[in-house]
């Protein structure tokens, strides 16, 4: 049995960036980065990609994904959710594969500059806590939430959390406040099980991942930076990316 799967969902519809799952980094898709690190990845058995276009699916298997479905359009649209293609993906499996993977590795092609190893560690954590519902990456956020502000109905600054508008107790140093995490798109992991149970995509026992620090390409300026990063600091992917090449 697969015990492991990495799934990456791409659909061909996007806004900020057109075809923003192929726009080049580095001489390379974006969609080819988390290829390259579900490939490199030693506890991932096999790499799906979940698509609408075909153009897409040619270009993911040139980089060693597997597409053995396509994508419904009903599942493609803006409005389209992670538990709809995920849940798609792995009734797919139930119909048509001898066993269905209980962990399926989800990871978005804009956060493309990953570390295999951070996979493998994640993968380590979720099968040592055989109570939880599934894995979230997230990293730890600079500057705390719980100094920021809102602006209250008469134009005053006011708490984030409260109606509180005396903002002298918000002045105290940072470390004696909850350290925050910033969710990201570096490595989720959900299971089967619970998803077939429930519906559910995550659920309430979810294991926090710590990441390292990443950029998520939304924008141009998101882009650029990554162009920068590997420019000057390359990344672990870039030997298979280049061999594929």
């Amino acid at each position: 049995m697969t015990s492991a799967i990495a799934i990456i969902p791409a659909r061909s519809g996007s806004k900020s960036i057109i075809d923003k799952n192929l726009v080049l980094l580095g001489g390379h898709p974006l969609i080819a980065y988390s290829i390259a690190a579900a490939k490199l990845s030693h506890s991932i058995d096999r790499v799906l990609v979940s698509t609408d276009s075909e153009r897409y699916a040619e270009i993911a298997r040139k980089y060693g994904a597997e597409i053995p479905f396509m994508r419904p359009d009903e599942l493609s649209n803006d409005l389209a959710t992670d538990i709809g293609f995920m849940q798609h993906a792995m009734d797919w499996f139930d119909d048509n594969e001898p066993e269905t993977p209980e962990y399926w590795v989800h990871l978005r092609p804009t956060t493309p500059l990953r570390n295999p190893v951070q996979i493998d560690n994640a993968l380590d954590m979720i099968y040592a806590r055989s109570e939880a519902t599934a894995l979230r990456s997230a990293f730890p956020c600079a500057e705390s939430p719980f100094k920021w502000f809102r602006h209250s109905s008469e134009g005053f600054l006011m708490s984030l959390t409260s109606e509180e508008t005396d903002l002298d107790r918000f002045n105290m140093p940072r470390q004696m406040y909850p350290k925050v995490f910033v969710p990201d798109g570096y490595v989720d992991i959900v299971r089967r099980s619970f998803v077939a149970r429930t519906g559910l995509l995550h659920g309430d026992k979810v294991i926090g991942f710590t990441s390292p620090v990443c950029t998520e390409v939304d924008s141009q300026e998101e882009l650029q930076r990554l162009e920068y990063e590997v420019a000057t600091h390359g990344s672990p992917l870039l030997d298979y990316l280049q061999k594929v090449k």
